[in-house]
């Protein structure tokens, strides 16, 4: 665990779905994680819980990402207890299904600024909360931001125009020392009590990995691109799907 029992990570989102996964994944490798949430404080009692056997802390931060004063007080209190932060994972999300043929631009509005909003109002704190040594920003993604999917017209475009920001964000970042990427995937598969059982058991019959992908595959694949040896790696949106986008 040397590598990692004397960092620290914030996740926005962190306290359910892939952002829990990902803090339980570094928190079992010794990192301190903080867990951002906006609004639910039940789940995040609950997801202190589920991470409090773990070798690494969790703190929960409450804040809307989505605003603009929210990321930077949330990395003051960061550098304040921990003197800076190594890496940010944005995994904030928010979806309201639509067809193209029939948005609505209100809950469009919604999706587009929860994925672009914590990068676009953040990103000059975080540099300083990540200054002195190397940084990481890993967004997760979808790999909805390059395919039609059905009713995914509002997350599709966000997600889309989230992974041209980490582009720009890369080139610009790069000197610095801190490197921004992001994850994707098709269909998760996050359990009972998800989607319909016979949807995920076509996708997961056509997913050459035998099975669907899971938060936990996101998870470790956020955690390779938070390693020393990923410091190369600038601007790519990572897949990790099993390899079912690979299919016709």
């Amino acid at each position: 665990m040397t590598e990692w029992e004397h960092r620290t990570a914030l996740i926005a989102g962190g306290t359910r779905g892939v952002g829990l996964a990902v803090a339980r994944e570094l928190a079992g490798r010794g990192c301190h994680v903080y867990l951002n949430h906006a609004r639910d404080d039940a789940a995040a009692k609950d997801a202190l819980a589920a991470l409090a056997d773990l070798p690494g802390r969790a703190t929960v931060l409450k804040g809307d990402v989505t605003r603009p004063d929210a990321l930077p007080r949330l990395l003051r209190r960061v550098r304040e207890e921990r003197g800076r932060l190594d890496a940010f994972v944005h995994s904030a999300a928010s979806f309201h299904p639509m067809d193209a043929a029939r948005p609505d631009a209100e809950l469009f509005r919604q999706d587009v600024t929860t994925a672009l909003a914590p990068l676009l109002l953040g990103v000059r704190p975080l540099v300083g909360a990540m200054a002195g040594g190397p940084g990481r920003i890993v967004a997760v993604s979808s790999n909805g931001a390059r395919r039609v999917v059905p009713r995914y017209l509002a997350a599709g475009v966000a997600k889309a125009a989230l992974e041209a920001q980490i582009r720009y964000l890369a080139v610009e970042l790069a000197p610095l020392g801190i490197t921004v990427n992001a994850v994707a995937a098709a269909k998760l598969d996050k359990g009972p009590g998800g989607a319909d059982a016979g949807v995920l058991r076509v996708l997961a019959e056509r997913t050459p990995g035998g099975r669907l992908t899971t938060p936990a595959d996101l998870a470790r694949t956020v955690a390779l691109l938070c390693a020393d040896e990923a410091s190369w790696i600038h601007g790519q949106v990572v897949t990790a799907d099993g390899g079912l986008s690979l299919r016709a």
